[in-house]
């Protein structure tokens, strides 16, 4: 659904704060809450907001780097500030709504304690144009994420996600679900929609089958 906030591509910035976290990803006109408390990180929020709001969410490629300034993957989607609050001490909590993927072209090499990119956008025009519904077979997906869900003793709103949208469903999920970092990864870089559905739905019974092994063992 278009709103008046919704960004043409022609205003899509040519330099990005990215703020690189492990196991966190984005998508477009998806909602990300995040909690604010480095230094580098607050200056990072407040001189967005005093711009245009937007900030890169990307993850780190090793996960076990303790590097300042670790590798991060090529890919990552930024995504524009729509609320914020300060607290009593000293934290922002924003969040962030999808706008558009990117590619890494250039780390600038910048005197603000924040890394910022050169952004590559051209490659995720589509991001930018809700897609429609209707290739997905959301009685297999469905049957998948109960296994799924109950091998990890996770709980959802089943009534919510049948009225979710394609879209909502499928990217939101990647988001929530706990796929390891580069699985998410994967789904993140996924070309389309009906790329990344066939992809999780193989995660998910991978992980369905990964289970059943180990009970299997068990006896």
């Amino acid at each position: 659904m278009n709103t008046p906030f919704d960004m043409p591509y022609e205003s899509l910035p040519g330099r990005l704060p990215v703020f690189p976290l492990t196991g966190a990803v984005l998508l477009p006109r998806c909602r990300l809450p995040l909690n604010i408390f480095e230094t580098r990180y607050l200056r990072m929020a407040e001189d967005s907001l005093a711009s245009d709001r937007l900030i890169g969410m990307v993850q780190p490629v090793n996960v076990e780097s303790s590097d300042r300034a670790p590798a991060l993957f090529r890919t990552g989607c930024a995504g524009r500030i729509t609320s914020f609050s300060e607290t009593d001490d000293g934290r922002i909590l924003i969040i962030l709504t999808g706008v558009s993927r990117f590619d890494v072209e250039e780390e600038l090499d910048v005197d603000t304690h924040y890394r910022q990119i050169i952004p590559a956008w051209e490659d995720y025009r589509p991001d930018l144009t809700e897609p429609e519904d209707g290739n997905i077979d959301r009685e297999r997906l469905y049957a998948s994420l109960r296994v799924y869900f109950e091998a990890r003793d996770l709980d959802t709103d089943w009534e919510l996600l049948q009225e979710a949208t394609d879209e909502s469903l499928i990217n939101s999920l990647v988001m929530s679900c706990p796929f390891d970092p580069t699985e998410k990864q994967s789904l993140l870089e996924a070309q389309g929609l009906d790329e990344r559905t066939r992809l999780m739905s193989s995660l998910l019974d991978m992980a369905a089958l990964r289970r059943a092994t180990n009970e299997l063992s068990l006896h």
